[in-house]
């Protein structure tokens, strides 16, 4: 049978979720938890690779097995061996030809920026940081211009695998509650750093370095020189995973403080 599962975990102590040697990456540890509770090896194929530091509140994998476990007892038994920072949400049972990437129609990232004159303590490593005053409404007016198909090689990581830089975006939301800024981004597909890259450009606009029609510049250039650095990972969420409703997969909100920050209107475009 083929299993689904819905995945939360804090990024910071992680080398990103992909195995590699050495180990120390999300898909180790949720791999080495799910081994003993099954007592037999099992490989786990993800919605979203994310880098290290990054964190989730809804990864979505799915694997394959033989064994016959309630779902209940699957979330249990693998959060039993979990360290403290992982978490699994729930385990559904899914058709054989559910595949955690290729089926999603839509991944949702957010970005949680503190934005006041000294760092943070106590939220390390969970939020971005960054110091000057930052102009939302210019902020807006460029994220504006991200919706719809775009070609986003100019926010691309020079290591990106992806086949196609064209993505579509179907929102883009800034807005401000107190001292952070909370960046949303909702599209098809991400390319490699491509949250961070857009976020690095859209701090830059906020902070009055260019006018906001320089998104639009950038898109037209596909160069990724352009663009500004690469903002750090501290601040961004893996906030869900979007499924058809025909694969009758759980939408609960995952209840995490950085999930329930109050949403504002958003620049929207419409879902093909």
């Amino acid at each position: 049978m083929r299993i689904a599962l819905a995945v939360e975990y804090d990024g910071s102590g992680f080398r990103g979720w992909q195995q590699q040697p050495g180990g120390g990456t999300v898909q180790d540890a949720l791999q080495e938890a799910l081994q003993q509770f099954a007592r037999v090896p099992l490989h786990v194929v993800c919605a979203g690779r994310t880098d290290a530091g990054v964190h989730a509140l809804g990864q979505v994998v799915h694997f394959d097995t033989t064994l016959e476990r309630s779902m209940y007892s699957w979330v249990r038994g693998a959060n039993t061996f979990l360290p403290a920072a992982v978490a699994v949400r729930w385990a559904q049972r899914v058709p054989a030809e559910f595949h955690a990437r290729s089926s999603a129609s839509s991944r949702h990232y957010r970005y949680v920026l503190l934005n006041r004159m000294h760092r943070t303590g106590t939220w390390h490593g969970r939020v971005g940081w960054y110091h000057h005053p930052l102009d939302l409404q210019r902020m807006q007016q460029a994220a504006a211009m991200l919706l719809g198909e775009r070609d986003f090689s100019a926010f691309r990581a020079a290591e990106c695998q992806a086949v196609s830089p064209v993505k579509i975006m179907q929102r883009a939301d800034i807005r401000r509650h107190g001292d952070l800024v909370v960046l949303d981004f909702v599209a098809t597909a991400f390319l490699h750093h491509m949250v961070r890259n857009l976020v690095g450009s859209l701090v830059a606009i906020g902070q009055g370095r260019h006018r906001p029609q320089w998104i639009g510049e950038l898109l037209a250039s596909r160069d990724r020189r352009l663009a500004a650095p690469t903002f750090p990972a501290a601040g961004l969420y893996l906030m869900a995973v979007n499924y058809p409703a025909r694969w009758g997969l759980p939408t609960d909100d995952a209840g995490d403080f950085i999930s329930l920050l109050p949403a504002a209107g958003a620049a929207t475009a419409a879902t093909p």
